[in-house]
């Protein structure tokens, strides 16, 4: 019987097992798709590490996260987490607002520190501002695609095993203890645990654990031209309710220009069969034209990605028997990854070990 196996090698899977194999593990993680596929949440050049959180266990998860990140360090001569800032700012938010998560981060030894809308201007001219900006010199960016094919080397330098393309149908917990994988054809694994991380897949995959509702949305945000050579932070934008269809976000991305997109805003998809059809094309076109006059609004060149949300947006990180589950990123999980997987990992490791309770199963 296989010790562990990790049904799923998006960045949540692999961190999950790297964090393992830091404790000696050595876990086999199968994935459907071939490495680097288009398929799913986890592929691109960049994600922003935004730490523009007031909620303790995100707080809380981010510092673990912080640790992973450190830890995988450099690779080819640059560090997988480029720490060149976050400034978070809009009307939707408020100076309170701000200041709330200034104070949590403060409380955390996390440096911030509030702008002025001038003094926001004339640090960032591409962008505009119309009040009180929070600005935090410890996130960035992390480099995605290369965080993916370090965490690969890890593993199975490690002692670790990712097979792509490997299909599973279905992963079911043995009521006597143990899981077992059904790959098809009267093909299985039997585990003494299965951590399934499994995107936009979860569901078909655990049919006989409640999970709650997962929302599957194409999201399509676009890089934009600079039209100078400015320094660009990365960024949220919470406008004012109405004013456009989601908060923003963004950042920089080396050889592509600066990402632009809307939170949560596509339309709800079969993973297996994307339409691929950009939506909100001209909002954001819209959006770049007011709000951000260092990009170029003609210049966007969308991309494609899923979320997959639960209806609050929580993460969901629990184990129920032998089955260890971590779904629901909603959009906002892969700067978590590393801390993710740990927690799964201490799950997978301990049937006595408990994520943060925003996180957990409904009872």
């Amino acid at each position: 019987m296989t010790r562990i196996v990790i049904v799923g090698a998006g960045i949540m899977g692999l961190s999950t097992a790297w964090a393992l194999t830091r404790r000696g593990e050595t876990p086999l993680v199968l994935d459907r798709f071939g490495r680097g596929h288009l398929l799913g949440a986890s592929h691109g050049r960049t994600r922003n590490f935004n730490n523009a959180y007031s909620d303790v266990h995100y707080l809380d998860l981010l510092e673990r996260a912080r640790e992973g990140w450190d830890a995988l360090g450099d690779v080819d001569g640059e560090p997988l987490l480029r720490r060149h800032g976050l400034v978070t700012h809009g009307s939707g938010i408020g100076a309170a607002g701000l200041e709330l998560i200034a104070g949590r981060l403060a409380e955390r030894g996390i440096p911030a520190s509030m702008l002025s809308a001038t003094d926001a201007a004339t640090r960032w001219p591409g962008m505009r501002f119309d009040g009180d900006a929070l600005y935090s010199p410890d996130a960035g960016v992390v480099r995605a695609d290369v965080a993916m094919i370090e965490l690969e080397r890890r593993i199975v330098a490690a002692g670790g095993e990712v097979r792509w393309g490997t299909p599973v149908l279905a992963v079911e917990d043995r009521a006597a203890g143990g899981a077992r994988v059904d790959l098809g054809g009267g093909a299985a694994i039997e585990a003494d645990v299965v951590v399934v991380t499994a995107g936009a897949w979860m569901t078909p995959l655990l049919a006989d654990i409640r999970l709650p509702r997962l929302t599957v949305t194409e999201e399509t945000p676009a890089h934009f031209a600079p039209r100078g050579d400015a320094a660009w932070p990365s960024f949220n934008h919470i406008p004012a309710a109405g004013a456009y269809p989601a908060p923003v976000y963004g950042m920089p991305t080396p050889g592509e220009g600066v990402k632009v997109g809307f939170h949560r805003v596509g339309d709800e998809v079969d993973p297996d069969a994307r339409p691929h059809r950009v939506t909100h094309a001209e909002a954001l076109r819209d959006y770049v034209a007011v709000w951000m006059p260092g990009l170029d609004p003609a210049s966007g060149v969308h991309l494609s990605c899923t979320y997959t949300s639960t209806d609050d947006s929580a993460f969901i990180l629990d184990r129920v028997g032998s089955v260890v589950v971590g779904a629901g990123f909603s959009g906002q999980g892969f700067k978590f990854a590393p801390g993710v997987g740990a927690t799964l990992a201490d799950l997978a490791l301990d049937p006595a070990a408990r994520a943060a309770e925003a996180f957990r199963l409904p009872a």
